[in-house]
């Protein structure tokens, strides 16, 4: 469907699919899972088959999806997964309160899916699963979740291809220089911005605004928050979309936390709790100074005093620990403060728009897992009645008290020694994603960089 057809951007029913695969409008339709990377994984299913086949059933994908580096290579130490359990199937279990029309894509549907096994119990060590546990723990205590990502990216002028053939070197920045909130600066991609946008919007993001930031060629599209899990599965689909989209029009943009030695891409995540029924749990005006009530106040301790244990669900590759750097605008402290960019969680808001803002995550989180790890965390400081300790004021690079992980392999460590994540998120989910961790640090310590021969070559 095009951007301009009175339909786009409605919710895609099953009766509607069904008349529009009857009548030629819908020939395909994706069925997409979120691997551990957080990228999109799946089938395109031609879709009169879908509709007889694939809707009454779901349909099968080999199960090593959960258990691969991001080259896609077997690695070893996946309980689920391995050569010696023959790498079976797993069901791609479709929840059609996805089903959504793919705009920048002709005549395609796009159906998301839960993983589960041919037995039907859940693969717990799916994103998609981790985050419906912790909500649905969420949910028995009364509350809901509601979540905003700010995804920046950086846009060059060299295809895809291109970029491939020069080992990802002396690209061409589709700015050249800092294009913060510039005007001009975002009207030399306006086509590609605007594109995404709309495509967006046809596909049921709620859009808000594209703005120029700090690196060269660097934006930001921001979308309206929704329901926890709704944001995280539209955030998906956004960053599959917005590199397909972007390759259509011989463009490549990057989502990697650091690129290169300037700033990085963030992904800013916005988290509040509301109860069941609507009533803003978080927030108190009594509270003149921050509008937080207890529950508000015990849900950024309990971010606080687990941050760094979770950091591996906000910060889950090598490149991740880039970004944490003094003046950056990425934390270093463990630090929460009013409105201040310098810490790693930032309150901002009143009443309704009350929220913190946790300002760890890189563009190659995943969502899903930093979500469930941020709604545990503030669910454990509201069940013990955590007591917040003030907010930071000033500049929190000069902070004192605890440091964010600078490291990979300290995440790792922090993740697989800590008893709350083992009764929280379960043993095999605190294995699995460790794992996840150290093969990529075995890998990178393999690995000979650009940077050891410059340094070597000649004079070592």
């Amino acid at each position: 469907m095009s951007h301009g057809t009175s339909d786009a951007g409605a919710p895609l029913s099953v009766e509607q699919l069904k008349a529009e695969v009857a009548d030629g409008r819908i020939d395909t339709v994706i069925v997409g899972i979120t691997d551990m990377q957080g990228r999109l994984q799946g089938k395109r299913v031609h879709a009169p088959y879908f509709v007889e086949h694939v809707l009454p059933h779901g349909t099968e994908g080999c199960n090593y999806l959960l258990a691969v580096d991001v080259d896609m290579n077997t690695v070893e130490g996946y309980r689920m997964s391995s050569w010696s359990s023959g790498y079976g199937d797993f069901v791609m279990a479709h929840d059609l309160g996805t089903l959504r029309r793919v705009p920048w894509h002709p005549a395609t549907a796009m159906v998301q899916a839960d993983v589960v096994w041919l037995d039907g119990s859940d693969v717990t060590a799916s994103p998609r699963q981790v985050l419906k546990r912790q909500l649905s723990r969420l949910a028995d205590a009364g509350m809901a979740a509601f979540v905003g990502t700010e995804l920046e990216f950086i846009v060059f002028n060299d295809t895809y291809e291109q970029a491939w053939a020069k080992g990802y070197r002396e690209l061409t920045p589709a700015n050249q220089y800092n294009v913060d909130y510039s005007i001009i600066g975002t009207s030399r991609i306006e086509p590609l911005l605007r594109k995404i946008r709309l495509d967006m919007a046809g596909a049921g993001l709620q859009v808000e605004s594209a703005k120029g930031e700090c690196n060269f060629g660097q934006h930001e599209i921001a979308f309206l928050y929704e329901d926890a899990l709704k944001t995280c599965d539209n955030h998906v689909v956004y960053k599959t979309g917005a590199k397909e989209i972007a390759a259509q029009l011989g463009y490549a943009l990057t989502f990697m936390a650091k690129y290169n030695e300037r700033e990085g891409n963030s992904c800013h995540i916005h988290l509040s709790f509301r109860g069941t029924d609507g009533s803003l749990v978080m927030s108190d005006e009594a509270d003149a100074e921050n509008g937080l009530s207890d529950v508000g106040r015990s849900f950024i301790a309990g971010q606080l005093a687990h941050l760094r244990e979770l950091s591996l669900m906000f910060a889950p590759n090598i490149n991740s620990y880039k970004r944490f750097a003094p003046g950056s605008f990425a934390p270093t402290s463990i630090e929460w403060g009013r409105d201040n960019r310098t810490c790693a969680l930032r309150l901002v808001g009143r009443k309704a728009g009350l929220r913190l803002e946790n300002r760890i995550p890189g563009g190659d989180v995943n969502p899903y897992l930093a979500v469930a790890a941020m709604v545990a965390a503030g669910l454990d400081g509201i069940e013990k009645g955590l007591e917040l300790r003030p907010a930071f004021e000033g500049n929190a690079y000069a902070s004192d008290g605890e440091k964010t992980p600078w490291r990979l392999a300290d995440a790792v460590d922090l993740w697989e020694g800590s008893q709350w994540v083992a009764e929280t998120f379960g043993e095999d989910v605190q294995e699995h994603y460790g794992n996840m961790g150290r093969i990529e640090i075995e890998a990178f310590g393999q690995t000979v960089t650009d940077w050891e021969r410059y340094r070597g070559f000649e004079r070592l």
